[in-house]
């Protein structure tokens, strides 16, 4: 290969690198956004913004009562106080730059306007307490007057303003209120020995109320000139802006996809047409010579192509790096066995050219001295092949071939034992055979594994063979990653059980939490980090089990490991909808 080749190959990698590139760009560009933790955001914004209007409610319904009542005993100090926690936390996993900006100075506020509440429910509490025991010394008052045989003139006079401008001063406090309340308060002071002590208690009400309003109307005032509510309606409107905005960023990149996925198509069937047409060509100059090698590699396509339509299985992508270094090795034997063959075309073809030219001499019959020097030269050439063992060799390629090709043949027939694609959707199926199947299709997942195989004489069930691998297939998986980096033993049993077959699936990993255990059936729950699980595996068995009439259950305990036990029935129900 000249450096012109060496030149052109490189750049066709660099391109075909940048073009996967760009591919993988725009597909992470438009994954799905879980919206799960912008909702529970928008949850806490809507707790903190109830317990906002439940303040003013509050407040505003303290101000309108006379009876004496505290505000309402529920802590929304103390609720506001978690929803600001939790929304912080939230924050922090989000990183959303409205949120980061506008949460210091709404938690300052939510956290003001908690302790001026506080504040107002002392003084609104005094007020009334206040205003009730000034009707009650008044009618106190009033009774012991009566008694008397000179009334004081100015006592009616006082005790009419208290009980009728009390009531106005605690619902409006204005100031002639206040100075009417301070001069009935100094008539009481002015009467007789004998109602001293009565108008005293009178008077110290009178004197709580008008110290307790002006504080607690001062109070609600500024509660009412807060920017607590603003705020969270503003930082609402911005958090969600930012997730619109998120939103259409994906459907643009979306949009983005489908435009170069439509051009890599053209591009590749166009490039496509290019290497069918030279293999065409290439097919016609070495068709006889290499008949056996064009079969082998037939075979090798429709081996790639049960390949691929057993990929179709979601289960298996996690099989692909195994499946892969499988494959590679008797995938060497034929690129060895191709390059050489290659390599020897040359001389052979050489041959051929020469032989041509001495039969064209002899047919000429007029060239005695160029007939011997061509007749010499294609003897040359033919003992050099014979020296060389060339004929021996290009058999002993052909049968590495071969031999690659069968090693593959035997890696695809178990992928198809396992998906059972040569067979009907729904059949008699021996679970033991399933197990072993999917054993060896996950054996480069279980290297570091102990397998115990409690297999029992089992009777077969009617069900779909693929999709109960499916199950065995993730279960095992599960299994196998349960045990960390460390030597592990996992134990499957078969046996009977009732109308049906149990199948355990058992291992001596790290367990499973007790908060965690209710919840490893539901999507996309998963334990394992971001990135190495869909949490879709046991949600999916769970459904296949589920629609065979059958059920799964799991027992764990933390530090010895887990136990899944799959119950299957001989028959599934009528309504299984599984299909023929």
């Amino acid at each position: 290969m000249n450096k012109t080749e060496v030149l052109h190959t490189l750049l066709l990698c660099i391109g075909a690198a940048a073009l996967a590139g760009a591919l993988a760009f725009l597909y992470d560009k438009t994954q799905a956004v879980d919206l799960r933790e912008q909702n529970e955001i928008l949850g806490f914004l809507r707790e903190l913004k109830e317990v906002d209007n439940r303040w003013d409610h509050d407040v505003l319904r303290a101000r309108a009562e006379l009876a004496t009542a505290d505000l309402p005993a529920t802590n929304r100090g103390a609720a506001a106080a978690k929803a600001l926690q939790n929304l912080s936390a939230a924050v922090e996993r989000t990183q959303s730059p409205a949120l980061s900006a506008g949460l210091p100075e709404l938690s300052a506020a939510i956290k003001e306007k908690a302790a001026l509440v506080e504040k107002f429910r002392v003084e609104n509490g005094t007020a009334q307490a206040a205003l009730s025991d000034i009707a009650k010394n008044a009618a106190e008052l009033g009774t012991l007057a009566g008694g008397l045989k000179a009334r004081p003139p100015a006592l009616d006079q006082a005790l009419n303003t208290l009980t009728t401008t009390a009531p106005q001063y605690y619902w409006l406090g204005q100031d002639s209120q206040h100075a009417g309340i301070e001069t009935a308060a100094a008539q009481l002071r002015a009467l007789p020995d004998a109602l001293r002590d009565p108008a005293a208690k009178l008077d110290s009400a009178v004197q709580a109320l008008l110290k307790a309003k002006p504080a607690g109307q001062a109070l609600s005032t500024k509660l009412a000139l807060l920017t607590s509510g603003p705020r969270l309606d503003n930082l609402t409107l911005s958090f969600n802006s930012e997730v619109e905005a998120t939103l259409q960023d994906k459907e643009r990149y979306r949009v983005y996809l489908i435009a170069y996925a439509g051009a890599l198509l053209i591009l590749l069937a166009y490039l496509g047409g290019k290497l069918k047409a030279s293999n065409v060509e290439l097919e016609k100059r070495v068709e006889e010579r290499t008949r056996e090698l064009s079969a082998a590699m037939q075979h090798l396509k429709e081996s790639e192509a049960q390949l691929i339509q057993s990929e179709k299985m979601s289960s298996l992508g996690q099989m692909v790096a195994g499946v892969a270094h499988e494959i590679n090795t008797p995938l060497a034997y034929v690129k060895n066995s191709l390059g050489t063959v290659s390599d020897k075309l040359p001389e052979l073809k050489s041959v051929l050219e020469n032989c041509e030219k001495l039969l064209a001499l002899l047919q000429a019959g007029n060239d005695a001295s160029g007939l011997s020097k061509q007749f010499a030269l294609v003897s040359q050439q033919i003992a050099q092949l014979k020296q060389q063992g060339v004929v021996d060799e290009l058999a002993g390629l052909v049968k590495d071939g071969l031999y690659g090709t069968g090693q593959m043949a035997e890696i695809v027939g178990n992928l198809k034992d396992f998906s059972r694609l040569d067979r009907s959707k729904v059949t008699s199926f021996n679970l033991n055979e399933g197990l072993q199947s999917t054993l060896l299709l996950a054996k480069h997942l279980l290297k570091a594994v102990t397998v115990n195989k409690n297999l029992g004489d089992v009777k077969p069930i009617v069900c779909s063979p693929s999709q109960i691998n499916q199950v065995f297939l993730n279960l095992i998986t599960n299994a196998a990653q349960a045990m960390g980096e460390r030597q592990g033993t996992i134990t499957l049993t078969t046996r009977a059980e009732g109308d049906g077959v149990a199948v355990d699936v058992a291992d001596d990993g790290n367990g499973i939490a007790p908060e965690v255990l209710p919840k490893i059936f539901d999507p996309f729950f998963s334990t394992k980090e971001i990135g190495k699980g869909t949490g879709l595996g046991l949600s999916i068995s769970y459904k296949i089990v589920q629609q065979h009439g059958g059920r799964i259950n799991v027992e764990s305990k933390v530090g010895s490991g887990t136990r899944f036990t799959v119950w299957l029935p001989f028959k599934p129900p009528a309504d299984a909808g599984l299909g023929a």
